[in-house]
This record gives C-alpha cells, structure tokens and sequence, in this order.
C-alpha cells in the first residue's frame, strides 16, 4: 500500500496566493511518483504466469485544506490546500494511517513490521512569507527520500512509525520522524487516532532552517547571527477523527501541535520574530473507486 500526505509551503503558482500553499509544481511531481508505482506494478504482473488476468486496485483520492504556520517557527499562519491518494489491491485491508505520514510505499512486511521507501515534500520560505526575512537566503521547497520502519505491537491499535529523509537538493540535510499512534475505532464509521511526535535534523539541516550567518544578519539589518546545531527540532502530538460516509466516501479532521525545542527553539528566526508553538488544523475529505489493469 502507498499513501500520500502533509501539506508544504510554496514560492511558485499555485491554488491560491500567499501563506503555506501546494503548488501545481508539487501535484505533478506527486502525479510523477504515483505513474512510476503503477507502472512497475503493471510491469511485475506482466512478467508473473498470472499476467491474463485483471489485477485490481482500489485508487483512493482526495484533499485537504490546513491553516498551519507560514513557515518552520512562524507566528503567522495562513490557509493551505493539498491533493493525496492511497492504493491498494482490491480485497488488502486499507489499514490505519496518520494524517501526517509522508509517502511510502511497503516493501516488506514480516511479523507486523513494515518497511520500504519514503518520500516527503520540503517546506520553503522566503521574504514574502514575512518581510522580517528580508536578507535571509530564501529557501525553495524540494523533495527528501529515504526509509520508513512501522512496527503494530498491537495489531491495528497502536503502530510505532520511524521516517529518515534525506534531502535531494543539495545542503537541505537529513530529517528524521518519529510517531507513536493509538487506532481506537469509536463506531463501524468513526475512528478516533492520538500519539506523541519527536522530529530531529542534522547540523545541515538545522542551519539552513534556523541559521542566520553574518552575511545574512548584515542584509537583514535585525537579526542576529546565530549558529543552529543539529539535534531534536520539536516535539509534539497529533490527534485526528476519521469518519467513513459510505465505502466510497471518508473525512477526516485532525490538529498537530508542536513545540520548536533546542535551537530550533532558541534561533532569532523563533525568538525574536515567530514562536515555539506550531499549530496545524486541517480537513480533508476522500474518494475511494476500483480500477482494473
């Protein structure tokens, strides 16, 4: 199963002008990702003794809207809009999954534990996000890719998550996600999902994100420099309520709070102009149909 998720800022068209946005830049390279994991599925199928038969998918589609932070220790926050999809062979169970998983795919799942690749979507920002930026290096959103590990100690009730993603834009560096979630089905239509979040990131990474060097503190003319240091970013929890319509149709609601800690905490970019409470609310809704190969 793959599913897709989280939503990013932009500095290119998008759906709409301004704050944290998907741009159309972003939903093609999604599309991108989704076209090669259908077309290595049609591929193994053709090359299997079973390739005269059907095989068939369930494509899950939908979106959501967030109002979250601008940016990564903003004060600020703006509406944002972003596309996802899931799919899975007709008859696996869809399974339980955190709002804000990125995009993975399982090739290998044994004994509960699941791991494969993952890819997520980088945050940019830039001076029109906030104008106290002024003299920073603009950063442009780009993609990471690296592994996932999932561990159920608790068949479809409490699941361990690990992502590590290194970045493919060169000096962008290397984040890594860890979750905690507890899957409490309500009703037949209504799950209930909560848990712990802890994010880290590399020195490179840190520095890009919350760094000011002394170049950039002249440009800016207010902030100071300052050296951020690789080590935990936040730590935070996420909640969400999903409730299925009907087998076609889903919602979901859901709100991830986090706290900027260490340097991610103390950099001027947070102190000074933003702040250590990161909040996200958002809603999204979803369309399940079959599709035969």
């Amino acid at each position: 199963m793959a599913s897709v998720g989280r939503t990013m800022q932009a500095s290119q068209p998008s759906f709409r002008k301004g704050g944290t946005v998907f741009s159309v830049a972003r939903v093609a390279a999604i599309v991108a990702l989704f076209s090669i994991a259908a077309t290595t599925v049609r591929a193994d199928d053709a090359s299997s003794p079973a390739s005269d038969k059907k095989s068939s998918w369930i494509i899950t589609l939908g979106g959501s809207v967030e109002y979250g932070p601008s940016y990564a220790g903003s004060k600020h926050s703006s509406f944002s809009a972003m596309p996802s999809f899931d799919f899975r062979r007709l008859g696996e169970p869809a399974g339980y999954s955190a709002p804000d998983d990125d995009i993975d795919y399982t090739l290998i799942d044994f004994n509960g534990i699941e791991i494969g690749p993952v890819v997520g979507i980088r945050e940019s920002r830039s001076a029109s996000d906030d104008h106290r930026l002024s003299g920073l290096e603009k950063i442009h959103w780009g993609l990471d890719a690296g592994a996932f590990v999932q561990y159920w100690p608790i068949e479809d009730r409490l699941r361990v998550r690990v992502e590590a993603r290194q970045a493919l834009r060169a000096g962008d560096g290397l984040v890594a996600d860890l979750s905690l979630d507890w899957f409490q089905p309500v009703t037949d239509s209504l799950v209930l999902s909560a848990g712990p979040r802890l994010s880290l990131g590399n020195n490179t990474y840190m520095r890009r994100n919350f760094g000011i060097s002394q170049r950039e503190s002249a440009a800016n003319g207010v902030l100071p420099a300052f050296d951020a240091q690789g080590g935990v970013k936040s730590v935070g929890l996420m909640v969400a309520a999903t409730y299925t319509i009907s087998p076609a149709w889903s919602v979901q609601v859901y709100d991830r709070y986090d706290r900027l800690t260490a340097d991610a905490a103390s950099s001027p970019i947070t102190s000074d102009i933003g702040t250590n409470n990161q909040n996200i609310v958002g809603f999204a809704i979803n369309h399940s149909f079959q599709i035969d190969f």
